[in-house]
């Protein structure tokens, strides 16, 4: 990818590419791997590193998954290329402008350097977060997740799966013994199936109006609030 412009510390407008692109369609999907299961799903407008999701030019609503390396738990051990950073602040303004839903894992530092709400609370987009495990669509270890949504209010969301155990692998673990086996660098970064039909069918009923409601419906909570 070319480098993206600006500090990871502020929401930046991208510069866009003059490329020509066929018409948008219903959902986009945003940094998907080259082999990526949303390529499946019709009427999905997929964004992977060949065509470089930053050449998007917007007009539906989107499912974001930005590279999260740089933002876990384990960043200090990562070794992200110098515009990486920045792809997940760029996504979530694409998410703020059109509508739709970014995916992160649930330690990620981008919900307090982006401004992101908490659960249960909202921002000045309307947009709110959803903690989900996505062990509940099919993915073999529990992988904690936060989704962040932006046109549609929680009562709307497609029906979510949910199931009551433990996984059988596990996405990292310190332990030496007596620890599930650990998943495949391909499984961290594949969106399961059922999920990846899921977040698409979410970001369809996500509209940018959907978010443009009233200031007293989505005051942001402070500090004094809570």
């Amino acid at each position: 990818m070319n480098a993206a412009p600006s500090s990871s510390a502020s929401l930046m407008t991208p510069t866009r590419q003059s490329l020509a692109s066929p018409p948008c369609s219903p959902v986009a999907a945003l940094f998907a791997r080259a082999d990526s299961n949303y390529k499946a799903i019709e009427g999905v407008d997929v964004w992977d590193i060949e065509r470089d999701a930053r050449n998007w030019p917007g007009g539906c609503p989107c499912v974001a998954h930005p590279p999260c390396r740089a933002w876990g738990r384990l960043r200090h051990f990562a070794n992200p290329r110098p515009d990486e950073k920045d792809l997940a602040i760029w996504a979530v303004q694409m998410v703020r402008q059109w509508g739709g839903v970014l995916e992160h894992p649930a330690s990620s530092l981008l919900w307090p350097t982006a401004g992101l709400p908490k659960p249960g609370q909202r921002d000045e987009w309307g947009g709110w977060t959803l903690p989900v495990v996505q062990w509940w669509w099919g993915h073999r270890a529990e992988k904690p997740t936060l989704l962040y949504i932006v046109g549609c209010e929680p009562r709307d969301i497609p029906p979510m799966p949910f199931k009551i155990g433990e996984a059988t692998h596990v996405i990292q673990s310190r332990k030496r013994s007596g620890y599930r086996p650990h998943v495949t660098k391909a499984e961290r970064e594949h969106t399961p199936p059922a999920l990846a039909a899921w977040l698409v069918e979410l970001a369809r009923k996500c509209h940018r109006g959907n978010g443009e409601v009233s200031q007293s419906e989505t005051k942001p909570t402070t500090q004094e609030d809570q």
